[in-house]
């Protein structure tokens, strides 16, 4: 299974950061976000990895090169334009090939194992949820008997990670901007999306405050 991870973001909440560098290149604890995912992917087994890069991209690819030095093939998807998550995912299709494919954002930090991840799914997407994290009010989809809901009693929050198929995409044109998160839930009107509950260390690095207390974490799981 191949492997995506999304890093086209402008990342304006983590500016001043963000005005010269990428935001999938911002460090944590001295390593830039992207590498811990690309470690995590190579210890999992995974490969063949597509990065997709629009704002300062070229720093993308001349700090990360082939992806040999950490043990992964690398291959990039650009985009003149950030294309929003799903258009994103859309026009690397070419790079992914037409098995499902592991997806993850590259603005998150999770410690979860991905080759515990399914490699074949029977929907159209298999998501990995969360707890709402303190910063946000109200979750994103609720988890039932292993199916995904776009409503519930109690709704998770989507961690980034997930495992999708190229027929997800169906009917969508290549080249333009569309988010993820509509055809989830068109997905999940069918009983097409499964999904899990994740309890280890998640966290959306969304802004220079999230990001020190990501690094107050990773330096004190080291001593």
């Amino acid at each position: 299974m191949k492997a995506m991870i999304l890093a086209a973001g402008l990342g304006t909440r983590l500016r001043p950061l963000t005005l010269d560098v990428p935001k999938p290149l911002v460090k944590a604890a001295g390593k830039p976000l992207i590498v811990y995912h690309i470690e995590n992917l190579a210890a999992a087994g995974f490969r063949d990895i597509v990065v997709n890069c629009a704002w300062l991209g070229h720093k993308l690819v001349d700090f990360l090169g082939n992806g040999h030095q950490l043990g992964v093939n690398i291959s990039y998807s650009h985009e003149s334009e950030p294309l929003e998550t799903g258009g994103g995912i859309l026009n690397a299709m070419p790079l992914l090939g037409d098995e499902p494919f592991l997806v993850v954002n590259g603005d998150v930090f999770i410690e979860y194992d991905f080759s515990t991840l399914p490699s074949t799914i029977d929907g159209l997407a298999h998501l990995v949820l969360v707890d709402n994290p303190d910063f946000k009010e109200k979750g994103d989809f609720s988890l039932d008997c292993g199916q995904v809901r776009s409503e519930g009693e109690h709704l998770f929050t989507f961690s980034g990670l997930s495992v999708l198929t190229p027929e997800l995409f169906e009917g969508q044109k290549v080249g333009s901007s569309f988010r993820l998160a509509p055809l989830l839930v068109k997905a999940m009107m069918n009983d097409r999306v499964s999904g899990e509950y994740f309890t280890g260390v998640w966290t959306d690095v969304g802004t220079p405050e999230r990001l020190a207390e990501l690094e107050k974490y990773l330096n004190q799981s080291r001593k």
